[in-house]
């Protein structure tokens, strides 16, 4: 096998801090599949969206069928009725399924099964001639086996701008207290057969798994959720590359997590990116239900709507105010200082996946002796004002405000109200 990266991941740092609670704008993603659905996988063809899940009380592969992506959605059944292939794997473990359409009319699904011989998961194939199935098992081995990894789950499908189709999969070395990493694989034959070695993208000591690799303009993105799916620690981040062979940078902050979404969603991974939406799995009483929420590009860098995305102050524009650097407790050491004038005032530029209403969240410090303000500017129109409680200096807390946005970028001005306050960042969700 050839490996070309491997990026070490410390998982844990993806976490925020924990933020005051506040009444809050946002809309967060909603519940679309109301039963255990495990690591959906969703396309759309003909005007008719389909999604597959992890087994469960449904069969090896359960398939739901809806006529808009936010729904309804109806489950149909067993896609696989006959199980994984008999040759090699046995029935009870069958996870995180990938669907793909072919260009000659069929469907090939990429599956996780129990290996037989050696206990440990391997990636199967099976074609059908309907999306619904029945899907047929591919062959008497396993596609993809490396059982001194620890054997490998999770994979996905994707097919490059040239036509070129790869396989993005897991070993998985927490089965075998080893590294996990995810793999790049070259498909042929309608990804029924594999092509070439291995390339290595990322590699974690801690949990790393359910691949999703898009493109977006001459950037490569590749989603990956960390943590433990039996909670709310589950997550989803990213990294990106401008070749499939790296280097591969991963983001300073995730993408999703339960404290990004405002406890709204538990745990939400196992994420597969369609158009412009987001489909995931969320811990909800013992099962992982299925929700949606929307999805915009910045600059082509994911942004989901209901998850904070952070702007640090002094990354944007000011008049009449300072930027004060080595701030104790700060993001990033430094703030935006001496907005004290009435010409003063600080200024982000913030993205929308789609118009409506938001929450921004402005920490802050206030050291005066009494409640401040700042007017709030959205697009040159006034939209009213954020309020800023004594916290005194250097002393971060959090205050927020409803915004209305409009899809795509949009600036957020922050300027002299009464009584002094520090901006350290912006927080829009």
């Amino acid at each position: 096998m050839r490996r070309v990266l491997a990026v070490v991941l410390s998982l844990a740092v993806f976490f925020p801090l924990p933020v005051q609670a506040a009444t809050t704008a946002a809309v967060f993603p909603s519940v679309i599949i109301g039963e255990n659905f495990p690591d959906p996988d969703v396309f759309q063809q003909n005007g008719t969206w389909y999604a597959y899940a992890t087994n469960g009380s449904r069969g090896h592969v359960p398939v739901a069928t809806a006529p808009s992506a936010r729904g309804p959605w109806t489950v149909r059944g067993n896609a696989m009725p006959g199980g994984p292939s008999s040759a090699w794997a046995q029935p009870g473990r069958t996870w995180a399924p990938d669907v793909h359409p072919n260009p000659d009319g069929s469907y090939t699904l990429t599956y996780t099964a129990w290996h037989k011989a050696s206990g440990r998961e391997c990636i199967g194939a099976a074609t059908a001639s309907s999306p619904l199935g029945p899907f047929t098992p591919v062959g008497d081995q396993p596609l993809i086996c490396p059982l001194d990894l620890g054997g490998a789950i999770d994979a996905n499908t994707f097919v490059d701008t040239n036509g070129s189709r790869y396989l993005v999969w897991k070993n998985d070395g927490n089965a075998v207290s080893k590294p996990s990493t995810l793999w790049l694989t070259r498909t042929t034959n309608n990804g029924t057969k594999l092509s070439g070695g291995n390339t290595a993208l990322l590699t974690s000591t801690g949990i790393i798994e359910a691949p999703d690799l898009v493109q977006r303009g001459s950037r490569y993105v590749l989603f990956f959720s960390g943590g433990s799916y039996t909670g709310c620690n589950y997550l989803t981040s990213y990294a990106t590359a401008t070749s499939l062979t790296g280097p591969w940078t991963t983001a300073s902050r995730p993408l999703m997590t339960t404290a990004t979404f405002d406890d709204h969603v538990c745990g939400p991974g196992g994420a597969d990116f369609v158009q412009d939406k987001v489909f995931l799995h969320g811990w909800v009483n013992g099962a992982r239900q299925v929700y949606v929420a929307d999805l915009g590009w910045a600059n082509d860098y994911p942004v989901v709507r209901g998850s904070r995305v952070r702007y640090e102050a002094e990354s944007g524009t000011r008049n009449h105010c300072d930027v004060r650097s080595n701030a104790a407790g700060a993001s990033g050491g430094k703030v935006v200082a001496h907005i004290d004038f009435a010409d003063s005032w600080t200024q982000n530029s913030v993205f929308a996946p789609v118009a409506g209403s938001y929450t921004v969240h402005v920490a802050y410090a206030n050291g005066s002796a009494t409640t401040a303000t700042h007017g709030l500017v959205v697009n040159g129109t006034n939209q009213g004002q954020v309020s800023y409680p004594v916290t005194g200096w250097d002393n971060w807390k959090q205050s927020s405000a409803p915004v209305t946005l409009k899809a795509g970028w949009n600036t957020i001005r922050l300027t002299k109200g009464t009584a002094f306050t520090e901006v350290d960042y912006l927080e829009v969700q």
